[in-house]
């Protein structure tokens, strides 16, 4: 007679096998290579942080930015996300004239947004 803990024998294994590969690979990544094979050199450049190739600015951390570089990501973000929706649509899609024309009809409404956006001026860096 078996135990009604017994098919769950192979999941268990399988997530203690991935904690084991986790931990070797945290393990050697963090230890085991940087005592082996990377020299230990630092230096002051190399210990500064480093952003997107801008130097580092001394002062005060309220730094005004332009707000294109939020309208940027957000309309990034937004166009992203409503392209996320395709693929599922795209992968499913046998020839149903139905998901058809309700695709196209999101494909519009994101063509319109599109449309608006540019029109609006906000995929303009300089103006």
């Amino acid at each position: 007679m078996s135990s009604p803990a017994t098919p769950f024998i192979p999941l268990l294994i399988l997530l203690l096998l991935a904690l084991a590969v986790g931990i070797g690979i945290l393990w050697v990544s963090g230890w085991l290579l940087p005592r082996f094979l990377k020299p230990s050199n630092p230096q002051q450049a190399k210990l500064t942080p480093y952003e997107c190739g801008v130097p580092l600015f001394q002062g005060s951390a309220r730094q005004r930015y332009g707000v294109k570089f939020y309208l940027v990501a957000m309309l990034f973000i937004l166009f992203d996300v409503e392209a996320a929706f395709l693929l599922p649509w795209a992968v499913q899609f046998k020839s149903n004239l139905a998901t058809f024309w309700v695709m196209i009809a999101f494909v519009a409404t994101l063509l319109v947004g599109y449309v608006y956006v540019w029109g609006k001026g906000a995929l303009e860096w300089e103006r």
